[in-house]
């Protein structure tokens, strides 16, 4: 018997208790793999993070299964593949990975100018290292680097995102699914501004359809870490720095809703599973 009957934000308590669950196990799942080595090595140790790496990508290669699993059970068989659900498909992926990260990058204006204040490249010498294949050979070698900007932003996103989000908006519905995910993670590690970068990024899965967009923007966000404001206050320049952290925050909400247009992306796989007269703004 299906469970769909009414998936337009109120899908019924069956369908409610199974997908809060699916989703409370995967981020136990997904946190839990994190520690299940036990090592008196620091957390950055390459040994470590060798290990970790193995557990995460296991849970992260599973949740794609126990998706799949609660689309057969609860009876969403028709409509994207799971693929598509999970936002993983070519159409409009240029835009997809170029916008959401520009908008991200606007959302830093101030970090960016203060940090080409404070270490002042030469442009060609900056794309020299850029395309020199020895840099991108040295990154890929630092298993640093590799968490913060590979596997981290790839496996959280996946499981987070593109695993969790089809599981709750039959649920929630499309906007609250946006401030619900994010708890999740919040619930089994610890609630601080991680959740507010969820939401914005199962925002930006929702509005354009895709797991690339998230995934990017969680990488550069790993790069430049939380703005450095206490930094700035002492800055010799910190009032040109500020105008700048303001402008940045002003054109991010003025750029939000029309830079992740979801015109620019294609056919939002997502919003099959909410009804369309119960569908919010998010979609449109």
């Amino acid at each position: 018997m299906s469970m769909m009957a009414d998936h337009g934000g109120g899908g019924g308590p069956v369908l409610c208790s199974i997908s809060v669950v699916s989703c409370l196990l995967l981020a136990c799942g997904y946190v839990g793999s994190l520690y299940v080595w036990r090592s008196q090595l620091p957390r950055d140790h390459p040994t470590v993070i060798k290990r970790r790496f193995t557990s995460v990508l296991i849970v992260s290669m599973l949740s794609p299964l126990w998706l799949w699993t609660w689309r057969q059970y609860t009876g969403f068989k028709t409509g994207p593949s799971l693929l598509v659900l999970m936002g993983v498909h070519l159409e409009g992926i240029f835009a997809a990975a170029c916008l959401p990260l520009l908008l991200t990058m606007v959302l830093f204006f101030g970090p960016l100018i203060q940090l080409v204040m404070d270490y002042p490249w030469d442009f060609l010498e900056g794309m020299k290292m850029f395309l020199d294949p020895q840099f991108w050979a040295q990154c890929l070698a630092d298993m640093r680097w590799m968490r913060n900007q590979v596997v981290a932003p790839l496996t959280e996103e996946l499981v987070f995102r593109a695993c969790m989000l089809p599981m709750l908006v039959p649920c929630t519905g499309l906007s609250r699914a946006i401030i619900t995910c994010p708890l999740f993670f919040g619930v089994v590690f610890q609630f601080s501004y991680t959740a507010v970068f969820g939401a914005y990024t199962a925002f930006i899965f929702i509005r354009t359809g895709h797991l690339i967009g998230p995934v990017l923007c969680h990488s550069f966000c790993n790069y430049m870490g939380f703005p450095a404001i206490g930094a700035a206050l002492d800055h010799p320049h910190k009032v040109t720095i500020f105008f700048f952290y303001l402008l940045g925050v002003i054109l991010f909400f003025l750029l939000l809703f029309p830079m992740t247009d979801p015109t620019f992306y294609g056919s939002l796989a997502i919003c099959h599973l909410t009804k369309p007269d119960t569908s919010t703004s998010v979609c449109t």
